[in-house]
C-alpha cells in the first residue's frame, strides 16, 4: 500500500469523528449553565476516579472519552508507521492540524507553532526577545506563574537588566489593576517589556490584558502574555486581547493529550524574537523558526483536532458560562463566610472557573496543607494547596465539565464544617 493511499485511508477514518461526537452530546443551543441534566449527559464523556470530588483540574484537563480513544488510534498509528509516516506524511498532517488551531484562534496559521507546553513557549518568548539593552528594565508581577518569574529574573545576568516586581492589589479591581501597571511603569520608566498572566494559576484572577497591553504599548513597552490557564477556560479568541506575544496549553481546557502548547508572535512583530538557537539559517520571518522541541508526541498534536471537536460540540461560551457557574456557587455562597477568605473579586471581568480561598489566620503553607489534607480525608474532596505570594498561602479549587452542583455543594459543606473547627 502506497503512502498516499494510507494516508487516505486515515483521513477517511477520522473524518467521521466531528459527527460522532456532535450526535453523542446534548445539544447546547441556549443551554443553562444550571442545566444539571444536560451537563450530566456532558460528564457521562468522562471517566472520573469513584469516590473522590476532583476539584483540582488545573494541572491539565481530563480527556473526555472520545478524544482519548482518537488519542490511542493516534498512538498506534505513529508507532506502527515510525519514521515511515514521520519522514512521508506527518508535516501536512501537522500543518493541517496547526492550520485548525490558528482559525479557532483567529490568527494566521504562520503565527502560531506547537509547543510542549505554555512553559517552553513562554521560555521560548521571553528568551528570545531581542530588545532589551543594558540598563534597561522588565516588570512581572506577583500571581506571575513561578517559572515565568524566573526566566524574567534570569535577564538581569543574561541581558544586564533592572528586574522590578510588583504585587497586584489584593482586593482587586478592575481599573485598580490597570491603574497598578501604570503607576509601575511611571515609577520605572527604563521599564522595555512586562509580563502578563491572564488568569493566575494561583487565584484565578483575570487580568484585563487588552486595556493593560495598549496602555503598555503608548509607552514603548512590549508585553508577553501567560494565557495557559484562560483560552478554553474563559470565552475570548485572541484578536480579544491584541497582544503581540502569547503563550498557551491545549492540555489544559481544551482536553487535548498532555505535551501539547502552543505560541503565539505577531507577524509584525516576529523580528522582536530571535530564532531558536537550535535552527540554522535561513530563518523564515514565521513563529515556527522560533522555537525548536525536537521529537515529541506527535500523536498528541494529532489528536487535538478530536479535543476541538469536542469542545466545540459543547461551545464555547455554554464551557465558559459552565465553570463559572460552579465556582460562583460555591464562592459567592461563602463569600461573606467570617473567616473565609475568597481570594478572587465576584467581578465576573475578573475571574473563570478557578478561584482560591484560605482561612483567616490560617496563611502558611503548612497550614493549607492540612486544611487540603482535610478536605480528603474527612470528605473526599481532592484540591491543591498553593504557596501564595507575601500575602499567604491558599488552597485552589478547580472544577472541570464533568464536575456536578453536587460536587460544589458538598465542598460548600466541606469548607463550612472545617471553618466552625478552626
Amino acid at each position: 500500500m502506497d503512502i498516499s493511499r494510507r494516508q487516505m485511508m486515515m483521513a477517511t477514518a477520522a473524518a467521521p469523528l466531528a459527527g460522532r461526537i456532535e450526535a453523542a452530546l446534548p445539544a447546547t443551543a441556549a443551554v443553562r449553565p444550571d442545566d444539571e441534566s444536560h451537563w450530566a449527559k456532558i460528564a457521562a464523556h468522562y471517566d472520573v476516579v469513584p469516590d473522590i470530588i476532583q476539584l483540582e483540574n488545573g494541572n491539565w484537563g481530563m480527556m473526555a472519552r472520545p478524544v482519548l480513544e482518537a488519542y490511542e488510534a493516534k498512538v498506534r498509528q505513529v508507532n506502527r508507521a515510525t519514521s515511515y509516516y514521520a519522514r512521508r506524511g506527518l508535516t501536512p498532517d501537522l500543518i493541517a492540524v496547526r492550520d485548525r488551531v490558528a482559525a479557532k484562534m483567529q490568527v494566521d496559521p504562520a503565527e502560531i507553532a506547537f509547543t510542549r507546553n505554555a512553559t517552553e513557549a513562554l521560555k521560548s518568548l521571553i528568551g528570545g526577545y531581542n530588545r532589551l539593552r543594558p540598563g534597561d528594565a522588565v516588570l512581572y508581577a506577583d500571581l506571575d506563574y513561578d517559572s515565568m518569574q524566573a526566566c524574567f529574573g534570569s535577564l538581569k545576568n543574561s541581558r544586564n537588566v533592572d528586574v522590578v516586581r510588583i504585587d497586584l492589589p489584593e482586593p482587586a479591581t478592575h481599573q485598580g489593576l490597570i491603574d497598578s501597571y501604570e503607576q509601575a511603569l511611571k515609577a520605572n520608566p527604563r521599564v522595555r517589556l512586562i509580563l502578563l498572566t491572564h488568569l493566575s494559576h494561583r487565584t484565578g484572577l483575570v487580568v484585563p490584558v487588552r486595556e493593560i497591553v495598549a496602555m503598555a504599548r503608548a509607552r514603548g513597552v512590549d508585553a508577553i502574555v501567560d494565557a495557559a490557564h484562560s483560552w478554553g477556560q474563559i470565552d475570548f479568541s485572541l484578536p480579544d486581547l491584541d497582544a503581540d506575544f502569547i503563550g498557551f496549553n491545549l492540555h489544559k481546557w481544551w482536553g487535548a493529550p498532555l505535551g501539547v502548547g502552543v505560541i503565539y508572535i505577531r507577524k509584525a512583530k516576529i523580528d522582536l524574537i530571535d530564532p531558536d538557537i537550535g535552527n540554522a539559517p535561513p530563518f523564515p520571518a514565521n513563529t515556527y523558526a522560533r522555537v525548536h522541541t525536537g521529537t515529541v508526541d506527535f500523536a498528541a498534536q494529532l489528536t487535538v483536532p478530536a479535543a476541538l471537536d469536542f469542545q466545540d460540540a459543547i461551545g464555547d461560551r455554554a464551557r465558559a458560562a459552565r465553570l463559572t457557574y460552579l465556582r460562583d456557587r460555591w464562592a459567592e455562597t461563602l463569600r461573606d463566610m467570617q473567616g473565609l477568605e475568597i481570594l478572587t473579586p465576584a467581578d465576573p471581568r475578573l475571574h473563570g472557573g478557578i478561584t482560591s480561598f484560605r482561612y483567616t489566620g490560617h496563611t502558611s503553607a503548612s497550614d493549607n496543607i492540612a486544611i487540603a489534607k482535610r478536605l480528603l480525608d474527612e470528605h473526599r474532596i481532592f484540591s491543591v494547596q498553593r504557596n501564595g505570594p507575601a500575602r499567604g498561602a491558599c488552597i485552589r479549587i478547580t472544577p472541570a465539565l464533568f464536575n456536578s452542583a453536587d460536587d460544589i455543594d458538598a465542598l460548600i459543606r466541606a469548607l463550612r464544617s472545617i471553618g466552625a473547627s478552626l
